[in-house]
């Protein structure tokens, strides 16, 4: 990566505290005027959507700003709509979803594992749009992240994990399974761009060979995807702390205090 690439440390965090400043005055503003906004996130393992998440998340209110990441649906989930597990977690007013993978899984991993069947596949595509138009009608705001790396970096990433004990609990045989089908999954991504990239909800690309980068990215344009305001704050004052001359406070005893080992 050359210098001109390269974005040091000061200026990714200047960058990302402003961006964050900005996400909390989104986030009053969505309580104030009970919006609700769902973010997805899609991509290759690796490609960096859950550090862009967390960034996006660090500071915000948890009870306002959620993740969805939902596991491989059970037994009893296969039965259902293919959607509804999804439903449940839309937001309600005042609330924003990230989703961390999302429906598109079927587009993605099902298609290209043969975890689904050509039927479901080709009926996944013929609802999609219907079902993010209706979610866009009902008043929820939609945006959807693609977020993309290429195969060296994706390989560079993967070895990382491997190498990496702290990291090594990212990778599964579904991962590995996912390196070795690189071009099927491209087939796959391309398909889901020409049959959902609908004017109501457009798909964006993020550039991910850089993390920094791609967060920041990332962040500011989901800003400028939603006409937030800020919103006036109540002047807070600390109240006097109130005081009972008699009461005692019964010491801890020593057995229970953590050992300061640090």
């Amino acid at each position: 990566m050359s210098e001109q690439e390269k974005l040091d440390r000061r200026t990714y965090f200047q960058e990302l505290v402003r961006l964050q400043r900005e996400l909390i005055k989104l986030q009053d503003w969505v309580v104030d005027r009970g919006e609700r906004i769902v973010v997805i996130f899609e991509g290759r393992d690796s490609a960096g959507k859950g550090g862009a998440i967390k960034r996006i998340t660090q500071r915000l209110n948890p009870r306002v700003c959620r993740v969805a990441a939902l596991p491989a649906p059970t037994e009893r989930e296969q039965t259902q709509w293919y959607f509804q597990r999804y439903v449940a977690h839309l937001p309600a007013a005042g609330e924003i979803v990230l989703f961390d993978r999302s429906w598109y899984n079927r587009g993605g991993v099902e298609r290209v594992m043969g975890f689904c069947t050509d039927a479901q596949y080709e009926e996944f595509f013929q609802s999609v749009p219907e079902f993010e138009r209706m979610l866009v009608r009902s008043g929820i705001r939609l945006v959807k992240y693609w977020f993309s790396i290429t195969d060296d970096e994706q390989h560079a990433r993967f070895m990382s994990r491997i190498y990496d004990p702290l990291k090594q609990w990212k990778l599964s045989p579904m991962d590995l399974q996912s390196r070795r089908r690189w071009e099927d999954y491209t087939k796959a991504k391309e398909t889901m761009f020409e049959r959902t990239h609908i004017p109501e909800a457009p798909w964006w690309v993020v550039e991910g060979n850089n993390k920094k980068r791609a967060r920041l990215n990332c962040i500011a344009h989901l800003l400028d995807q939603i006409p937030y305001k800020e919103v006036p704050r109540d002047e807070i004052e600390l109240p006097n702390r109130k005081r009972d001359d008699e009461y005692y406070r019964e010491p801890i005893p020593d057995d229970m205090y953590v050992p300061p080992r640090y």
